[in-house]
């Protein structure tokens, strides 16, 4: 068996967590994709459209000889059908958790494998409840530096869990990877989890 299973196309350190968590190995390729989104693009479309892309120019970069899928993700919090990603400055940051307060919000996660002749993807939405909070908690959490490189401007699974009264989904997806649709889709590409139990 090859020492790694799937290409990873993202640096992000809580996908690489989450692939270790179902017993995937994977080798980092990191690509780069313009994330604007596209006039009146709809928050589902967008997603799929990253995943799509990110899978894809991995594959691409590796050509036809590449010897694993590649999987790409994105991740997005919608607030009343406005995307918000990740927030560009402190004021922006600010302005999210603001918007995110005593309401629900959607998370959509969707992620895709593909190789130069195949691709599959598949779309995750939870839904995330925030209880209300202040502006010195915005300020104090912005402040400690967690929420700065994260859709929606915080991480469920760090200090921002102590703002969430309910989440109703995916908890892997609100992270950045939905475990159970990344596992449906290796095993349509016939990928083993856990493959040192199984071999």
């Amino acid at each position: 068996m090859a020492a790694f299973q799937i290409y990873l196309a993202s640096a992000s350190p809580r996908r690489r967590e989450l692939l270790r968590q179902i017993g995937v190995t994977y080798r980092l390729l990191p690509v780069a994709v313009d994330e604007t989104p596209l006039p009146d693009e709809m928050p589902d479309a967008y997603v799929i459209r990253l995943a799509r892309a990110k899978a894809g120019a991995g594959a691409r970069v590796l050509g036809r000889r590449q010897p694993a899928p590649v999987l790409g993700a994105d991740t997005t919090v919608v607030v009343d059908g406005a995307i918000l990603g990740k927030p560009a400055d402190r004021a922006e940051g600010l302005a999210m958790l603001a918007c995110l307060s005593g309401r629900e919000h959607r998370v959509l996660s969707a992620v895709a494998l593909a190789t130069t002749r195949r691709e599959a993807i598949k779309l995750q939405e939870s839904r995330v409840r925030f209880r209300e909070l202040s502006p010195t908690e915005c300020a104090a959490y912005w402040d400690s530096g967690e929420p700065w490189d994260k859709a929606g401007g915080y991480a469920i699974q760090g200090r921002a869990a102590a703002f969430i009264i309910e989440v109703r989904g995916s908890y892997s997806g609100v992270m950045g990877l939905p475990l159970f649709e990344t596992a449906e889709l290796l095993r349509e590409f016939g990928i083993p989890l856990w493959p040192s139990f199984t071999s």
